[in-house]
C-alpha cells in the first residue's frame, strides 16, 4: 500500500473542511490543528518546486525582401 505527497495534502484539505463544518469540539482543536500543521509542512517540503514557464521564441516570419 502507498501512501502519496497528494494523499497526505487531500487528508489536509478534509480537516480544514470538518473544522469548518465544526466537526471537531474545542478541546480537539488544539491537537487536531498540531497534526494538521505537520501534514502541511510535509506536504509542502514535498512538492515539487514549479519552474517557471519560458516564453516560447516567437516564430520566424519569411522577409518577402530574400
Amino acid at each position: 500500500m502507498e501512501l502519496s505527497v497528494t494523499d497526505i495534502a487531500n487528508t489536509v484539505q478534509i480537516i480544514d473542511e470538518c473544522a469548518r463544518r465544526g466537526a471537531f469540539q474545542g478541546a480537539e482543536m488544539q491537537s487536531i490543528g498540531a497534526v494538521r500543521d505537520k501534514l502541511a509542512a510535509f506536504v509542502d517540503h514535498h512538492r515539487p518546486e514549479e519552474q517557471p514557464e519560458e516564453a516560447p521564441e516567437p516564430p520566424e516570419i519569411p522577409n518577402d525582401e530574400d
